[in-house]
Formats: C-alpha cells, structure tokens, sequence
C-alpha cells in the first residue's frame, strides 16, 4: 500500500507543480484518475449486461437444480463460459478503486512522508483556503454533506429502475450514509476526491454507460431480427 501511495503522491506533486493550487491540482488528479478507469468501466458495462442476458438461463438451472448443488454449480459455469461471461468482471473497477482509495487516505493524511511536498513549510503554504474551506487536512462538513448528496444522485442514475427493490435499494441510501460519515472523519481532500469521483461518474454514465447500453441492446434487437427473417 506505502509503494502505491508514493506513485499516487508523486503524481499529485506534479499536477501541484503545474496547476499551483493543492485543491485544484486534487480535482484534476480525480479526472485523470477517473479517465484512466474509464475501460474498466466500459467493461462493467458489458459484463453487466452480458449477466442479464444469461440471467433467465441461470434461473432455470437454479430451480432444475435446486437439490444438487454441486451440478448446479457446473450448470452454471458451463453457461459463463458458452457466453464468454466472467461474472468477476462487473466487480473489477471497485476492486481496482479500493486499493487506490485506501493509498489515497495515507496521502491525504501525511503528504510529506508520500513525496508531495518537500517541506512542512511547503506544505503549509499549499493548505490554505480553497472553495469555502480552510484546510485540507482536517473535516469539512458543508463538503462532507455535498459527498453524501453527490453519492445519492450517483446511485439513483446508475441502479437500473428494474433493480431498485431489496438490497439495491437499501444501497440508494447506505452509500451516501457512508459518503457523508467519511466526509465528517476523513481530510477534506480525500472527500474532495470522493464527490469529484462521484460527479464525474454521474457525467460518465450519460456520456459512456448509457449510450453503450443502448448500443448493446441495439445490437442484440438486430440479431433477434436476422434469426426471425432466416
């Protein structure tokens, strides 16, 4: 994790050293972060859809197989792999982010030891006001209540209408929960990174998620169409 948070700190330096505003040099990393994510989340976008369209198909497994689990299982995986479906795959961004969520929080919290700053002086001359607060070292909790209120209109674009029952609706509102109470206990500029995170992903779904959705369920209509015209 310290190796990761070095890499994560020399690249903050250097958009610091660039832009010369610590709190816009953190907003730009978040982009550059987020952009270098995006085929991951291309990807959770095919996997996702590729898992509803074996869905019904499992489900039939599943009852067929209720009491043998173990030809279940081998059912199932014969279906993954007919389709080319890695099930893993819808999970590959959030398990790519948490190791640099987690090295961010170590930046965050100690910049000199991470190599974005050379000096404690340094450092305190970048810490200054930015936006409506005064440190990025400590809690802000206008910022942390706007991470919490990003973090619900994320979920509420990106959980399809159909999902939004059960535990996916518990999720609507036990990410921002989450978002709001790690805004009121981490640095500011760690919740700085997570509403930029949040926004942008927000901006990501209308522009690359939904668009690619369509795309796919274009293509899938067209194969309908040819086999019903053969």
């Amino acid at each position: 994790m310290g190796y990761i948070a070095d890499l994560l700190g020399m690249a903050l330096r250097a958009i610091y050293e660039m832009i010369g505003s610590y709190g816009l040099a953190i907003i730009v990393f978040t982009i550059i972060i987020k952009l270098i994510l995006t085929p991951l989340t291309v990807k959770q976008t095919k996997s996702t859809f590729a898992m509803s369209e074996i869905s019904p198909k499992i489900k039939e497994i599943q009852a067929k197989y209720k009491n043998k689990p173990e030809k279940q299982n081998e059912e199932i995986q014969k279906i993954y792999k007919e389709s080319g479906v890695n099930p893993m795959a819808g999970c590959l961004p959030l398990l790519v982010q948490m190791p640099i969520l987690f090295a961010l929080f170590y930046v965050f919290r100690e910049p000199l030891k991470h190599g974005v700053f050379d000096t404690k002086q340094a450092f305190d001359l970048a810490n200054g006001s930015f936006l409506w607060f005064h440190s990025l070292v400590k809690p802000d909790i206008p910022l942390a209540i706007l991470s919490g209120i990003s973090g619900f209109f994320m979920q509420l674009v990106m959980t399809p209408k159909d999902q939004m029952q059960g535990p996916m609706k518990s999720m609507l509102y036990i990410m921002p929960a989450m978002s709001l109470f790690w805004g009121l206990t981490f640095p500011a500029a760690l919740t700085l990174y997570w509403t930029i995170s949040n926004l942008f992903s927000i901006v990501q779904f209308y522009v690359v998620t939904k668009p690619l959705k369509r795309k796919l369920e274009d293509g899938k209509s067209d194969k309908l169409n040819g086999r019903k015209a053969k």
